[in-house]
């Protein structure tokens, strides 16, 4: 399967991320097969550049966004917002009778 995730670069305690197209079975920081954009959460404002044609392309074709880039992607204007909401990852703490 194919996957569009972040790949982690940067320094120590100053990270920016590349957007990329990549097999599922490889390494997060392996090789990938496109690159789509550029994310920089440090920056003031931050830094989002995201090449919205090419990301398109690549979903039409199948392609499946982790959470994070999908909120990127609807910030960037790629995707628009479900009105569903997905669940989320991980569950809620169990209260104590």
């Amino acid at each position: 399967m194919v996957k569009m995730r972040l790949v982690r670069m940067g320094d120590k305690k100053s990270p920016v991320y590349r957007i990329v197209v990549v097999d599922a079975r490889k390494a997060a920081t392996g090789e990938y097969i496109d690159k789509v954009g550029f994310y920089d959460p440090k920056s003031e404002p931050v830094t989002l550049d995201v090449d919205v044609e090419k990301a398109k392309d690549w979903l039409s074709k199948g392609v499946q966004p982790t959470e994070t880039v999908k909120n990127l992607l609807v910030k960037a204007g790629a995707l628009e917002k479900s009105d569903k909401l997905s669940p989320s990852k991980t569950k809620g703490k169990k209260k104590k009778k």
